[in-house]
């Protein structure tokens, strides 16, 4: 099956090497199996919290990828991910799940492990401003952002480390981006341009009823300037 372009996007991220991935709530499993085609890891895990997800896919995994050392898939909550049990570098990739739930997976995830190196890739639906807030809390540093266009929505794709495993030169996480914002063809700033609008038109509703919330995210998104390079 064909990746949207947003799995395609953060398929194309992963180029260093892990001993272990685990692919998240992405869209059936069909990320991780585009890894498992091309061995990007000696194990790729997949994991769903919905048992007929996992019945499903084990069936289809058992049909491609008949070598069972390649890959593990398990009805799991993602804030119990057993990592501990595997030695080694880790990559754990979660999309398609609101920002909020992914602040609380990462809060979790990081201080049940915080001794691990452990590397994530994020693509959450929404309050992508509550998750870098969370991140940032949690001392989490970015290797790269981007920002990808998929069947008419946006989608901010954050590549981090956890504390343990982090680059001292890598930078903090913005609140709002930061190379987010710096484009390079006609194109990508006009996209960044209209996600940019996008997210000040949401806030600016939410600020008329919750001002106290939305008025600090409002200003924050304001003071956005897009980039565009020669």
């Amino acid at each position: 099956m064909k990746l949207s372009q947003r799995l395609q996007h953060i398929e194309q991220l992963i180029t260093q090497p892990y001993d272990h991935i685990w692919d998240c709530c992405c869209d059936h499993g069909w990320l991780g199996q585009a890894l498992l085609t091309r061995q990007a890891a000696s194990c790729i895990h997949f994991v769903d919290i919905v048992p007929e997800l996992i019945d499903e896919l084990r069936q289809r995994l058992l049909r491609h990828f008949p070598n069972q050392t390649q890959w593990t898939a398990d009805c799991l909550d993602v804030a119990a991910l057993p990592l501990s049990d595997y030695s080694g570098r880790h990559l754990v990739i979660i999309a398609g799940v609101g920002g909020d739930l992914t602040a609380e997976l990462m809060n979790k995830i990081i201080t049940t492990h915080p001794n691990q190196s452990i590397d994530f890739i994020l693509c959450p639906v929404y309050h992508t401003y509550r998750l870098r807030q969370q991140l940032r809390q949690l001392s989490c540093q970015l290797y790269h952002e981007s920002l990808v266009e998929d069947n008419r929505r946006y989608y901010e794709v954050l590549y981090i480390a956890a504390p343990s495993s982090t680059d001292n030169n890598a930078p903090t996480i913005s609140l709002v981006g930061d190379s987010l914002w710096q484009v390079k063809t006609l194109a990508e700033y006009q996209q960044a341009q209209g996600y940019l609008t996008k997210l000040l038109s949401h806030y600016q509703r939410v600020e008329k009823s919750h001002p106290e919330k939305a008025a600090p995210i409002v200003r924050a998104y304001h003071s956005v300037s897009i980039t565009l390079s020669e």
